[in-house]
């Protein structure tokens, strides 16, 4: 049984960014550049106005009255040339007409249709945005490793990037095991429950814009299991839920054995999720989550979450997301392992108010269903009463 930590480092070693792939600009929002991208053009493309106001040629004194000879409109193009002592009316972003270096806010003028008077001096480049001030064709746009939020695509539309090129999007399947579990629309008969796990972890995966693919349920009979993971090893990452504790039904381990994966861990020092495969093989990864439903909730927010995470380009690890809040209720010790308990997590005035849902075993799916924030115990620590500091990860 590993602690925590080096469970990850084993599973970290084993991850690298998915290769590129081109998709359209506007459907990238949260993905990953996988390589640099540079501006396509100057920013501003021309020198341009700062204000709407009136550009002049030359020292322009308060008090002073100019004819006005003509007015440039944003989008207009350049090549207007000033003809001094004269003025141009401006409009804010128009391009400053040749010989012109100043622009005087149209606020600091008295205004005639003809002319102007000026109500203050205004000296040498005020109010001109320079081209490429900004960014100059060819230089740096944005970095291999970016996060493609909303200002960064409002960016690439400004340089024309239609298509950019991130970390491909992992193919994951997930299949359930166990004769006890049916689907959710079936009564279950006497002895058997309802599948929860598939349902949890295709949202967990839409929370990370994945698309999980649901292989079915696998009963205990190491025949079908084989079928059913054979299918699911084609993806890039397989999910597998149930089936790999010590039980004489628990197939899960000899399977994926028998079918070349590799096992770098089958047990992780936490409560819940103790059970925990992760495997390897040539095509991708497989992770042995426990059969129940807090320990599959726990073991893919604090191992698979963060290993997508990583194929996806993120820099991401296991407790890294973490924070520190404020318990607004007492909080269970744990023994000698890692307790992690699920909790609503609530901002006021600055601080993370954290209220724990102590379950009542790792079957209490009621108690994980309500949390927003997982909240540690490190292994032997004391119950902690309300009002002390706490670690939590927000989910």
């Amino acid at each position: 049984m590993l602690p925590p930590d080096e469970a990850w480092s084993r599973i970290a070693a084993r991850l690298s960014p998915l290769p590129e792939e081109r998709i359209p600009r506007r459907g990238s929002h949260g993905r990953v550049l996988a390589r640099p991208l540079a501006a396509t053009v100057d920013v501003p493309a021309a020198d341009v106005s700062a204000m709407d106001g009136y550009a002049a040629a030359g020292p322009v004194q308060a008090g002073e009255r100019r004819r006005v000879e003509a007015t440039i409109a944003a989008g207009d193009p350049p090549g207007f040339a000033l003809s001094p002592p004269a003025v141009a009316r401006i409009m804010t972003g128009a391009p400053v007409p040749f010989g012109a270096d100043r622009i005087i806010p149209v606020e600091a003028t008295d205004a005639g249709r003809d002319a102007v008077q000026f109500r203050a001096d205004a000296g040498p480049g005020d109010h001109i945005r320079r081209r490429g001030e900004i960014l100059r064709t060819g230089e740096p746009l944005l970095p291999a490793g970016a996060l493609l939020t909303p200002g960064a695509l409002a960016l690439l539309a400004t340089h024309g990037h239609a298509e950019v090129p991130v970390h491909r999007a992992p193919f994951v399947a997930v299949v359930t095991t166990g004769d006890e579990v049916v689907p959710p629309e079936i009564e279950p008969a006497p002895g058997q429950l309802r599948d929860s796990h598939t349902d949890f972890l295709l949202a967990a995966g839409a929370t990370l814009g994945l698309r999980f693919a649901p292989l079915g349920i696998a009963p205990d009979r190491p025949e079908v299991l084989r079928a059913m993971i054979e299918q699911g090893l084609r993806s890039d990452v397989l999910l597998l839920c149930g089936g790999v504790s010590m039980g004489e039904f628990d197939f899960v381990e000899g399977v994926l054995e028998k079918l070349g994966c590799t096992i770098h861990l089958d047990a992780v020092a936490i409560q819940p999720g103790k059970p925990f495969v992760f495997a390897t093989h040539p095509q991708g990864l497989v992770f042995g989550l426990p059969g129940n439903p807090a320990s599959v909730m726990v073991s893919f927010w604090l191992f698979v979450r963060p290993a997508l995470r990583r194929l996806m380009g993120f820099a991401d690890g296991w407790w890294s997301g973490a924070v520190t809040g404020v318990l607004a209720q007492p909080l269970p010790g744990a023994g000698p392992r890692d307790r992690f308990v699920a909790a609503e997590v609530e901002a006021r005035d600055g601080v993370l108010y954290v209220t724990p849902y102590p379950p009542k075993g790792s079957h209490d799916l009621a108690a994980y269903a309500h949390g927003t924030g997982l909240v540690r115990s490190r292994a032997g620590a004391a119950p902690a009463p309300a009002g002390a500091a706490c670690e939590v990860l927000l989910l």
